[in-house]
């Protein structure tokens, strides 16, 4: 297998693959990301965010990594937030997401990262199970909080943040 930065010629792949976890998380109706915003987000001058492609010998992509850099005030230092890891089912137990998740972890080694962190739906046992099979530990003490649609729209509109 081969794990490479994916390029403005993936974007087709990226997207269908957005799609392909959408449906695996139960989530159609909120996959709405578009070509173009792949190829302004990923492949500007200075991208915030990446996408790491797992390939088959063949060369046939067999799953993604999209992650960014978070921060961390008490380590001060950064670390990877692992937005979203999908292998397409047919690649599944093959080892191809614990290969993502060791060149992440390398990413982190290498460039002095303390963390590499991501979130897991409650029912997805599976992926559950893959995460802690690799040592990984659930922050149960941690509720995740999302601001979205038109929950954001009313905070933002709703008074002065008192900047100038």
């Amino acid at each position: 297998m081969r794990i490479r930065r994916a390029a403005p010629k993936d974007v087709e792949t990226m997207l269908q693959l957005i799609k392909d976890l959408a449906l695996y998380e139960r989530s159609v109706e909120l996959a709405k990301a578009t070509s173009e915003q792949l190829l302004e987000n990923f492949f500007c001058d200075a991208p915030s965010v990446f996408c790491d492609l797992v390939e088959t010998d063949e060369g046939d992509v067999a799953g993604f990594a999209v992650w960014f850099l978070n921060y961390s005030t008490w380590t001060g230092t950064h670390g990877i937030f692992l937005e979203d890891l999908f292998i397409k089912p047919e690649f599944r137990g093959r080892g191809y997401g614990t290969a993502l998740l060791v060149h992440l972890a390398q990413e982190c080694e290498v460039k002095g990262y303390k963390r590499l962190k991501w979130s897991v739906l409650d029912w997805n046992q599976p992926s559950i199970d893959f995460y802690r099979s690799l040592g990984a530990e659930a922050l149960d003490e941690w509720t995740e909080y999302r601001l979205y649609g038109e929950a954001l729209s009313s905070l933002a509109s709703s008074g002065n943040s008192n900047e100038s």
